[in-house]
């Protein structure tokens, strides 16, 4: 057993990740519950030992020493299998939402994190996840998942797009962009037709773009 609590404060800290935020993703209410688990003061049932490797983005098996190394973060099985590498430890915010006038990162925001290729960390951009509600852009991004989002105010036409309209929550939509103006897609078109902004409007509303999504990440039960 001392060997699974010392995995935990080794991958935990390995991961960049404070007692705080490990015992916030878990349940717990505080991170004393997360360093008397790591000291081997508590004992730590079941459900928690999943929560904390789900956390952790490794195995209950890799935590408890059972296997050869612990595994690198796991990607959702709708990817590629060859992207399953340890080359996913940069770590990025997981948001519920992003509306207008409210700062992107800021902590009552944050609902988690995902790991992507460390090659993104230095490139000049910053990163989040978003966690998509909404059926407009089935079958290419399904409720619930989660999209990659790299920070940028423009995107080429024909990309997919985190968009702000009028200063509410953001969307995701296919962007179409021309001197009429913009046009934003959705692939459901049962649920949304295309909407199109003209020039003026696209400053008035206004309609903005806060993102591109360039990765789409589906958890398959």
């Amino acid at each position: 057993m001392l060997e699974l609590y010392a995995n935990i404060k080794r991958i935990r800290e390995s991961r960049g990740m404070s007692q705080d935020e490990l015992a916030r993703l878990v349940g717990f209410k505080s991170r004393s519950s997360i360093n008397k688990i790591e000291l081997g003061v508590n004992d730590i049932t079941q459900s928690k030992l999943v929560a904390i490797a789900k956390a952790l983005h490794t195995t209950p098996a890799a935590l408890m020493g059972n296997d050869a190394q612990v595994e690198p973060p796991q990607l959702p099985p709708s990817l590629p299998i060859t992207k399953l590498s340890s080359e996913y430890c940069y770590r990025i915010p997981l948001l519920g939402r992003v509306a207008a006038g409210e700062p992107i990162y800021a902590d009552e925001r944050i609902e988690g994190y995902e790991f992507i290729e460390e090659r993104y960390k230095d490139d000049g951009f910053d990163y989040f996840a978003l966690r998509i509600q909404g059926r407009s852009m089935e079958p290419t991004i399904m409720d619930g998942d989660t999209v990659i989002v790299r920070q940028q105010s423009t995107v080429d036409s024909g990309q997919i797009a985190i968009v702000l309209i009028d200063g509410e929550d953001a969307t995701a939509k296919e962007v179409k962009e021309g001197p009429e103006g913009i046009t934003l897609i959705g692939h459901n078109t049962s649920v949304y037709t295309p909407h199109h902004y003209t020039p003026r409007e696209v400053m008035e509303l206004p309609v903005q773009v806060i993102g591109k999504v360039i990765e789409i990440r589906r958890r398959i039960a």
